[in-house]
């Protein structure tokens, strides 16, 4: 029975967060994605990559541009790059792929920010000979080359694993009346759903029975200041709330932010990505914090590797590449792979 409520919230606050997300669109409409610019040399006869991701201002998609800076310096090649404002901006990438196309693209680098909206257009791009390479999330089309990305079902699996091990460590009791709240940046990726998902199915089976996930999951819009307020909410009106989990960066920073705010050292945090913040609270003695840290560096690598290799001619035989994850806490903080992770933010 659990079992079959948690899937029944994800499916109705998915649907009802949709709803939201669609007017906040028309009601917030963010800046436009600012023009391509080059990232290194740009010279005669090489192949041509266009790299566009979902948000410039976030830490997480940095790194991913950081990446992409170093692959120029690496590969034979010019790299152009542009992203959105806000991970709502389906639209904006919708433009800068027909930008790219009119600029003479051999290839394209793409983390779609509407798995659904922007099929249409990838198709578009893909049929007129143009590689695509996704990054960080797939898209509902198979007209792509290939996809180097998280296994995201399982991260949130992971996630929702590392929640219940939290709880346990700080002494709460299965038989405790007590509440996890769970934050996204949208519903429009498929990402963010396949976390959620798996959060919601690892949990509706290993949890005790008297802990819950609160019916209310917040959406922010990919805006970090929103996280924050929304968060706050969560707090102040769940008293019985003893946990909180972030599907994403953005999600991640407002959380830790407002558990920080209400000195709620009696809520566990778990998250997604780096931020100082995030870090900073891993390591505090006084809170209880992990983080799901993906390999978006070396996505980024590979997915620009891969754009100037299928474009000179070669075949992927595989849809999928899993990057993998590690979930970083204070007990691991000093292992190398955690350091060389946190080196790349």
């Amino acid at each position: 029975m659990k079992k079959i409520l948690s899937m029944i919230l994800c499916v109705c606050v998915t649907a009802a967060m949709t709803g939201c997300e669609e007017q906040a669109e028309e009601d917030n409409k963010p800046d436009p994605a600012p023009p391509f610019s080059a990232l290194g040399e740009v010279k005669e006869g090489r192949k041509n990559i266009y790299v566009i991701v979902k948000n410039l201002n976030s830490n997480y998609w940095q790194v991913v541009v950081d990446a992409a800076k170093d692959s120029s310096l690496e590969y034979d090649c010019n790299i152009f790059c542009s992203g959105c404002n806000a991970e709502i901006d389906w639209e904006s990438q919708s433009r800068l792929l027909d930008e790219a196309v009119a600029s003479g693209a051999d290839a394209v680098v793409l983390s779609p920010n509407d798995s659904v909206k922007l099929a249409s257009k990838i198709d578009e791009v893909y049929e007129k000979g143009i590689k695509v390479v996704l990054i960080d999330t797939a898209a509902n089309t198979d007209n792509y080359d290939v996809c180097f990305m998280t296994d995201n079902l399982l991260a949130g699996q992971l996630a929702s694993e590392a929640m219940i091990d939290q709880l346990r460590g700080m002494g709460y009791k299965e038989n405790e009346e007590l509440s996890v709240g769970i934050e996204v940046g949208t519903t429009f990726s498929q990402t963010i759903s396949e976390r959620l998902a798996g959060f919601l199915q690892y949990w509706s089976r290993n949890a005790p029975d008297n802990w819950t996930v609160v019916s209310d999951l917040k959406l922010n819009e990919g805006d970090s200041q929103i996280a924050y307020q929304t968060a706050i909410e969560l707090i102040d009106d769940n008293p019985e709330m003893r946990g909180v989990f972030g599907c994403n960066n953005d999600s991640t920073e407002g959380m830790v932010k407002a558990v920080k705010e209400r000195q709620r050292t009696d809520i566990a945090v778990v998250g997604f990505d780096y931020s100082t913040d995030i870090i900073d609270m891993v390591k505090s003695d006084e809170y209880n914090a992990s983080s799901v840290l993906q390999r978006q560096y070396e996505m980024s690598q590979e997915g620009i590797k891969a754009a100037l290799e299928l474009s000179e001619g070669k075949k992927y035989d595989r849809k999928f590449v899993d990057m993998g994850i590690v979930i970083v806490k204070k007990s691991n903080l000093d292992k190398p792979e955690i350091r060389d992770i946190l080196s790349h933010n």
